[in-house]
């Protein structure tokens, strides 16, 4: 039984291209980052020095198509133009969940997206070009590109067994979704990162299984779920889980960086996952 799987987030494609337009390259390339990640948390910074912890990352990020990064270079209404209405929906039911943007927000879908991109800081804007169209194509009417990445997840998880399985940001949705569509995979630990399971109407509300009387709950064959996320992470709205599923064991809220709040990197590097990942390990 392999020990963790892993279940990659947003803005991943690059690698997919970078690999020759190969899902086991950019596999091999995640994996190897994420291992270097780990160790650094669980070690308390020592050199990485080839150790393993990741048995293989679950990718997905072809099924969901190429995002353009442009979002905070002055290219607000750029982006935007290369938008469906759907992404332009997803983008505007976000940002107003924001502090930054504010609620009551009105006028036409298209020039509100383009507005919006402008008026959000540089680095929020650039996150928003990634995370709006990516939600966009998972959750898109039609659902192929959704039952493609549950499939891909499926798969590793069904070859390797394993007993962890960490899901950062959009990845946590489509392994939520997972386990609840495969009910024969058993998982000992999930534990989600930076994750917009919460975020009402962008995500929340479009789960399936739906929730039910506002609440979704926890995979009935996982036996413990952990959920870590920075209190300032702009995917992670809201942070906190536990108000809004039942089957939430152990909940952290963390301070991982003023800048780089979201980045995988920070989540695995963080001492709060080395903490729930140790009794795993062997």
């Amino acid at each position: 039984m392999g020990a963790i799987v892993g279940v990659h987030g947003i803005g991943k494609y690059r690698y997919y291209r970078e690999a020759g337009n190969s899902v086991a390259g950019a596999q091999a390339a995640m994996r190897a980052k994420w291992d270097r990640y780990l160790h650094h948390g669980l070690s308390g910074g020592a050199p990485h020095t080839g150790q393993r912890y990741i048995t293989e990352i679950a990718y997905y990020a072809h099924l969901l198509g190429e995002t353009k990064d442009d979002g905070g270079d002055g290219g607000g209404a750029r982006a935007v133009e290369r938008m469906d209405a759907g992404t332009q929906r997803v983008l505007v039911d976000w940002t107003t969940q924001l502090d930054a943007v504010g609620e009551g927000l009105t006028g036409a879908l298209h020039w509100l997206a383009g507005r919006l991109l402008e008026r959000l800081p540089e680095q929020t804007a650039r996150f928003a070009a990634l995370f709006a169209p990516e939600v966009a194509a998972y959750l898109a009417a039609g659902g192929e590109a959704r039952a493609g990445a549950r499939e891909a997840v499926a798969e590793v998880i069904r070859r390797h067994r394993p007993r962890v399985v960490i899901a950062h940001s959009l990845g946590s949705v489509v392994a939520y979704e997972t386990l609840w569509a495969c009910p024969e995979l058993e998982v000992e630990l999930l534990v989600t990162l930076g994750s917009p399971l919460g975020m009402r109407n962008v995500v929340f509300d479009h789960l399936l299984p739906a929730p039910v009387n506002g609440r979704g709950a926890r995979p009935p064959q996982v036996r413990r779920w952990v959920n870590i996320a920075d209190r300032h992470d702009i995917a992670a709205i809201p942070p906190g889980l536990a108000s809004c599923f039942t089957g939430v064991d152990h909940e952290r809220l963390v301070d991982l960086d003023r800048l780089d709040f979201h980045t995988v990197e920070k989540y695995l590097g963080c001492g709060a996952l080395g903490e729930q990942l140790r009794p795993y390990l062997t």
